[in-house]
């Protein structure tokens, strides 16, 4: 189970959420999901860049380094995108669309992730 608070805004990101670590998982990531509800979320590790191709639901992207800083972040990607590359991500959380502007997450905020 995924768990990821953002410590320089003191909320939680995710609480109920899940790891792509694998080659099948990652390249599934959130292909066939219908809903993401606040709390959910998904971890891809290794990771530094994304796209929505074959999903229907926009999401939120936080591109986050080794030291679980958060490096750069993609708003509200709708299905059918490609994300940009960031050379200084490790991993990447893909969350509900709209919890970047709701928590006021930003670049060089401070996570706490526990896998």
């Amino acid at each position: 189970m995924l768990r990821v608070k953002n410590l320089t805004r003191d909320v939680m990101l995710v609480e109920r959420g899940r790891v792509a670590d694998t080659v099948w998982t990652r390249l599934r990531g959130l292909i066939g999901v219908r809903e993401l509800k606040p709390g959910d979320g998904l971890a891809i590790i290794p990771c530094n860049g994304v796209h929505c191709l074959f999903m229907s639901i926009p999401i939120d992207v936080l591109y986050v380094s080794a030291d679980h800083r958060v490096v750069a972040l993609d708003a509200e990607m709708q299905p059918w995108t490609i994300g940009r590359f960031h050379r200084d991500a490790h991993y990447v959380i893909e969350l509900p669309a709209g919890t970047i502007r709701r928590t006021g997450t930003a670049a060089g905020d401070q996570l706490a992730v526990s896998f």
